[in-house]
């Protein structure tokens, strides 16, 4: 992917604590705003295998109220699901009113996986940038926030995450027999990662290129990006508190409201 060789990093572990605490609190007070509001969101994650998708997830959710949000891990069809067209799966897992969804791989593996190994058909696959985005349309038509990440790390750094998992027992269950036919087809997954990021980033539904060679920068650097997009927009400050709701404290529980 030509224009991001460079791959920023934080340097101490002080410092990556520090920046995650802080994005992590705005996150979670934007979350609260979601709620409140009844606002939806839906969070695409694409990215190179090895690329840190989960953690940055697991980053993202650590704070969060666990009722606001949920995670969907995507992988190959169910034989049922193969039967209908292959949005249908990403209709029935929409937020509702006040949450957030998180797609960790998502309906961008028909132009990915599919189009580079061959499971859909030139037509399918290149009549599916429409579809895409006739449906991320559809999603922001009907006032649902759409943001996209995808992470992006150098052959080199994957190459050592991939040496990383096989040698790590608790790890080596992270490596597949996709990976390592996904890393021998790089460059074809190259042409078609560029020409996806040229054909669905749109001004409703943008991309962005998050760089991922350094864990700790990417970690934050997501949290950041997420937060800032998810606040356009919106009113962040919590509501004022119900008039009743403080009678009721300073009658029944002798406490009162201070005043700030």
């Amino acid at each position: 992917m030509a224009g991001y060789e460079k791959h920023p990093a934080i340097d101490t572990k002080k410092a990556y604590k520090q920046a995650l605490k802080y994005w992590q609190n705005e996150l979670l007070h934007v979350q609260q705003a979601y709620y409140h509001q009844g606002q939806r969101a839906v969070i695409v994650f694409e990215g190179w295998d090895a690329a840190g998708k989960g953690g940055a997830i697991r980053r993202i959710t650590e704070r969060l109220d666990p009722r606001g949000y949920q995670v969907f891990p995507i992988s190959a069809p169910t034989e049922d699901e193969q039967g209908k067209h292959y949005l249908y799966r990403f209709f029935n897992k929409l937020p509702k009113a006040g949450t957030l969804t998180i797609f960790d791989r998502s309906y961008y593996g028909r132009v990915l996986v599919e189009r580079v190994e061959g499971f859909a058909s030139d037509s399918a696959w290149q009549r599916a940038y429409r579809e895409i985005n006739e449906f991320e349309q559809l999603l922001t038509d009907d006032n649902i926030k759409v943001i996209k990440l995808f992470l992006h790390i150098s052959s080199d750094e994957q190459l050592k995450r991939f040496s990383e998992r096989l040698n790590n027992p608790y790890k080596r269950w992270k490596l597949t027999q996709e990976d390592i036919r996904n890393r021998n087809k790089r460059s074809e997954y190259e042409v078609a990662i560029n020409e996806m990021l040229k054909k669905t980033h749109t001004n409703r539904a943008p991309w962005s290129v998050i760089l991922a060679d350094h864990k700790w920068y990417t970690r934050v650097e997501v949290i950041k990006s997420l937060t800032q997009a998810l606040r356009e927009g919106m009113v962040i400050e919590p509501p004022p508190v119900d008039p009743k709701v403080v009678e009721l404290a300073e009658q029944q529980l002798g406490i009162k409201q201070k005043r700030m």
